[in-house]
């Protein structure tokens, strides 16, 4: 079905290209891009495109699209070689970007002809009917930052710097003025195997600049951020947080050229990074007229303080914002089945961090930035998630997200090079996915080498999304927390969740069960329920993702249901 212009139920695929559509599966510790493979914009062609569509996406996240700082060297096309001191990982991160202007070369298979590649993919995913997101990194750029490839008019950051001032509000950067930067001791770019002539553990940027995570020392530590430099937004951070925003700080004008820049190239939305490091001034700022020049442009900021959450939001204009340190957090240690865990944080979410405005949290189980579900460090089986992704994709109105690889239980074992065995899949790294690309099968993407409960698990996921998408009481539903309700029923304990969503035509009563056993209970529904629906005697309830049925003899005696140890059940009547 279409989804109306106002829906919130935007349905999220995120996808690193780099790692997409790669079928290497050498996989060697800390290996060049000719020994581990990468992913191409061409990879993704018509039939993955169709294969995400199926599955019941609305929207794809490319990410790490914009150019970044890398050790592979590409100065026979023209591009200046980064120094690998200044670079995590073979590959590089997608976060340290080194032109906002250009694509990753490492992405096309015909390197001059990257953009062109990157264009035909934008507009196959349009075709297919769904929209385009990619990143957009606004706190920090790589060390090596120097655009090759902006407009005429625009002009380079920092190129403008006074760089004798530690701050100066038409800075693009910050300084520690008469203090050259040292790269982090120990530091082995690229691992004992790298090497290159410009790897000397030296990097020639004098004075040092600030570093992204607000470290403002010649010597950050070989824990922050070293590989990129902090934006100067007009905060001096040197008097607390002394802001100066008038005029309009130069940082803030070449901004709205950059996201001008590819919202003309047909994208849809931007997933914008660390967005509490960029003070909430800005985005009141840009947001609003890019919305004017683009309006159905989305902003979706990746936050992390619930109490600034309303900031961003209502001041800052955004769109969505990250649900991590809320419901994430919650039925991440529901999952894990950790001591203490507890579906009261589900209620303490909605009711509380995110109320008045629930529909605008972007919720997700995995994305890069976190572990695997099936990794050991998360809960070691794909499919002790089924409770936590049913709540994930139908507590509110709002957008959900599957990273690439989750649908098939992609548990991200070992270290891959800069990233190590955390159980997240390396940005930083080339690699193959294995259990992805089981699903990928050669470039087939028809899943022909996953095993029988991958199907199962890749059709539950599928299954669920579409739903999302049909189901006006998922997409636009009012919602009612059953919890009090059944509190002193039998059966019913603390790693059980219940809630009703709805609508005029459509009634759907959702119960998930984090238990890893089985769990009998009585659910009712309160009074004011059975009288608003005017529910009475026998009612057939009639599981959407299984088609089973369950019947109450008597809906006032409430219904008498198994759940099954971590699984959920969407109950239509």
């Amino acid at each position: 079905m279409t989804l109306k212009a106002t829906q919130h139920k935007l349905i999220i695929y995120q996808v690193l290209p780099r790692l997409f559509g790669n079928i290497n599966t050498t996989n060697k510790f800390y290996g060049s891009i000719t020994e581990n493979g990468c992913g191409k914009f061409n990879d993704i062609n018509n039939a993955a495109i169709t294969a995400i569509k199926e599955m019941g996406f609305t929207h794809v996240w490319y990410t790490g699209i914009i150019e970044h700082a890398t050790m592979t060297d590409y100065s026979a096309e023209g591009i200046k070689p980064d120094d690998p001191d200044v670079v995590k990982g073979r590959a590089g991160s997608p976060y340290a970007i080194k032109d906002y202007y250009d694509v990753d070369p490492d992405l096309a298979v015909d390197v001059p002809n990257r953009m062109a590649e990157f264009e035909a993919l934008v507009k196959r995913t349009h075709q297919q009917g769904l929209k385009v997101i990619i990143d957009f990194v606004p706190n920090h750029v790589a060390r090596t930052y120097q655009s090759d490839a902006k407009p005429a008019h625009v002009r380079n950051f920092g190129e403008d710097d006074d760089v004798s001032q530690a701050f100066k509000p038409t800075n693009d950067f910050y300084y520690i003025p008469g203090q050259a930067f040292k790269v982090p001791e120990g530091y082995d770019p690229g691992g004992g195997g790298f090497a290159s002539p410009l790897k000397d553990g030296r990097f020639n940027e004098n004075p040092a600049k600030g570093t992204g995570d607000d470290i403002f020392t010649a010597s950050p530590s070989i824990n922050n951020w070293f590989e990129t430099i902090k934006l100067n937004y007009g905060v001096d951070f040197s008097k607390g947080y002394d802001m100066h925003f008038e005029p309009i700080p130069p940082v803030w004008q070449k901004m709205l050229y950059i996201l001008s820049f590819w919202a003309d190239k047909g994208i849809d939305g931007f997933r914008c990074d660390m967005v509490e490091y960029v003070p909430s001034e800005f985005w009141a700022w840009i947001i609003p007229q890019m919305k004017q020049r683009y309006p159905n442009l989305i902003f979706i900021g990746e936050a992390y303080q619930t109490g600034q959450y309303h900031n961003y939001l209502f001041n800052g204009q955004f769109d969505y914002l990250y649900d991590k340190v809320g419901l994430y957090d919650a039925l991440k240690r529901l999952t894990r089945n950790e001591p203490g865990a507890s579906t009261w944080d589900i209620n303490r979410v909605w009711n509380h961090d995110t109320r008045g405005f629930d529909e605008r949290m972007l919720r997700f189980m995995e994305n890069h930035d976190e572990q695997r579900i099936a990794s050991e460090f998360f809960a070691g089986d794909a499919w002790l998630a089924v409770p936590g992704m049913i709540v994930t994709a139908t507590l509110a109105d709002g957008p959900v997200m599957i990273y690439f690889g989750q649908e098939v239980g992609e548990p991200a074992t070992g270290a891959n090079g800069f990233s190590g065995g955390d159980g997240r899949t390396t940005i930083f790294d080339y690699w193959g996915v294995p259990e992805h690309q089981k699903w990928l099968n050669g470039g087939a993407y028809d899943g022909a080498q996953l095993s029988d409960s991958q199907h199962h698990l890749r059709n539950f996921y599928s299954k669920l999304l579409n739903l999302c998408s049909q189901c006006p009481a998922i997409y636009e539903g009012e919602f009612y927390e059953l919890m009090v309700a059944n509190e002193h029923n039998a059966g019913f304990n603390e790693r059980i969740y219940l809630y009703l969503r709805y609508t005029e035509q459509q009634r759907i009563l959702v119960a998930v069960n984090f238990n890893r056993h089985e769990q009998d209970i009585n659910i009712k529904l309160p009074a004011d329920l059975l009288q608003k629906f005017a529910l009475n005697g026998s009612v057939i309830f009639k599981d959407l993702l299984s088609d089973a049925e369950f019947k109450s003899a008597d809906v006032t005696d409430g219904l008498w249901i198994k759940l099954q140890a971590t699984g959920g059940l969407m109950l239509e009547f």
